[in-house]
Formats: C-alpha cells, sequence, structure tokens
C-alpha cells in the first residue's frame, strides 16, 4: 500500500437549483470567499491557477490546478493537480429532491515532503483533515448560496475559464 495515496469522496446536499450549484463550483477564483481553508487562488491562464489550502493541521498546501473538463451539460467539473498533491478531483452535480446533491471525488498523491515523512502515523490525522475541510466547505457553500439570487433552471453556462478548484 502507498501511504501516500488518498481518495476522498463526499456528498453534499443543498438547497439551491443544479444551475446556481454547477456555476459556484465552475468558478475556482472565487473558492476563497466561501471555503476558509483555500486561502489562495491565482489564475495562471484561462484553464489553470495555483490554489494555496490550509486547514486544521498547521501546513500549507500549493497546488497547479489544470482543468480537466466542464460539463455543463452532465454537470461535471474535473481538474487535475499538480505540486503539494498530484491527482484528481471532481464535482458532480445532481437534480435531488427540491436541490442539489454535488458528489465530490478526489484522488490524490501526497508529494510533499513533510507529507510524505509522515504518511504512517499522519495518515488519520491528514484524513481527519480533509474531513473538516469538506464539512467547513459545505458550510460555506451553503451560506454563498444563501446570498445568490435564485437562477432559472437549465444547465449553467460556464464562467470566464472554468477552474474549479
Amino acid at each position: 500500500m502507498d501511504w501516500c495515496h488518498y481518495r476522498f469522496r463526499s456528498r453534499w446536499d443543498l438547497d439551491a437549483q443544479p444551475a446556481a450549484v454547477f456555476a459556484v463550483l465552475a468558478d475556482g477564483a472565487d473558492y476563497p470567499g466561501w471555503w476558509p481553508q483555500v486561502r489562495e487562488v491565482r489564475r495562471i491562464d484561462e484553464r489553470s491557477g495555483a490554489a494555496r489550502f490550509r486547514s486544521l493541521v498547521p501546513y500549507d498546501l500549493w497546488v497547479i490546478v489544470s482543468e480537466a473538463r466542464q460539463d455543463p451539460a452532465d454537470n461535471v467539473l474535473e481538474i487535475g493537480f499538480s505540486g503539494d498533491l498530484e491527482g484528481w478531483a471532481r464535482w458532480t452535480v445532481l437534480p435531488h429532491g427540491n436541490g442539489t446533491r454535488a458528489l465530490f471525488e478526489q484522488e490524490v498523491v501526497a508529494r510533499k515532503p513533510l507529507l510524505r515523512r509522515l504518511a504512517l502515523p499522519g495518515r488519520p490525522v491528514f484524513r481527519a483533515n480533509h474531513a473538516l475541510m469538506m464539512r467547513s466547505g459545505l458550510r460555506g457553500l451553503r451560506a454563498h448560496l444563501a446570498t445568490k439570487p435564485a437562477r432559472p433552471s437549465g444547465p449553467a453556462s460556464p464562467p470566464y475559464g472554468g477552474n474549479a478548484v
């Protein structure tokens, strides 16, 4: 087993229409405004950016994020990571009841030397840290969506350049 390899999956149920959720998730540059652990996002070009993450464990993760797929028809956003984490993450946005279910999937390998050195003893802490980050992101997105005006149903129009972080 590679102790530096992680797979994560989260399910976020939201009281907003799929198009509104998709639009917010597709705008990676806006993540620091609603997700406290996404500390910084800098656009590199129309399909990539640099991002810094920090949760409860006191270390920063820097990654280059590259858009792999932005498909409003299928409500799928996928990005690739390189840097302190290498791999991919995907949002799938689905109608659920009167709102939306956003499925988050991520598969990464830790490349940051500290994370690699602490891979075995730190694994439970790193996984708990990620879970806390995801819970905080869900709270932040719910609050953010509650302040946005309702959008009509249907596929979202992609924002400038995308880059779902």
